[in-house]
């Protein structure tokens, strides 16, 4: 691999649940990332419609690996439970699906940025698939930080130092 950023296109599966609220009607959250294959939909369409709730795919969804995010992506592969994450916001009033995701990561520095920066981030299992699209790249862009020396905070070594020096003049 040569690239410093790859790109893999992907659909994101949002669930809409109905409840039993008097303040709110239904929840929107996303349950799956899947590998778009090339002839499909780019556009939301319901997959699922029944008394559990509907299902809707939101294709022409991109996932970048960027070699600046590569500790993010290994941090994600190497956790018990490696994860996609979902950045959505809620769409304008009277859209359907009233749902809209915006970015998809596997980096969990850059979920994290964005969580921080107050957006609606959400994680959903890491399929198969994508771990093994992934691994290449972060074996060849991941380089850990050495391991630097410090220095202990020893608030006596100041005055075992001017000891050795002697009295100054």
């Amino acid at each position: 691999m040569s690239t410093s950023t790859l790109r893999l296109p992907v659909a994101v599966l949002f669930r809409c649940t109905p409840l039993a609220n008097r303040w709110v009607s239904e929840r929107w959250e996303p349950v799956a990332v899947e590998v778009e294959p090339a002839a499909a939909p780019a556009g939301p369409f319901e997959v699922e419609d029944g008394a559990a709730g509907a299902c809707w795919r939101f294709g022409g969804q991109w996932l970048e690996l960027h070699r600046s995010e590569a500790e993010g992506c290994h941090l994600n592969i190497t956790a018990t439970e490696p994860r996609v994450f979902v950045m959505w916001r809620s769409a304008e009033a009277g859209v359907v699906p009233p749902v809209l995701p915006v970015v998809v990561t596997v980096s969990f520095n850059q979920a994290a940025r964005m969580q921080d920066g107050g957006e609606q981030v959400d994680a959903v299992p890491l399929p198969a698939e994508i771990l093994a699209w992934m691994k290449p790249f972060v074996a060849e862009h991941y380089k850990p930080e050495p391991h630097r020396k410090q220095r202990r905070n020893d608030p006596f070594r100041d005055e075992a130092e001017r000891q050795k020096r002697g009295p100054q003049r």
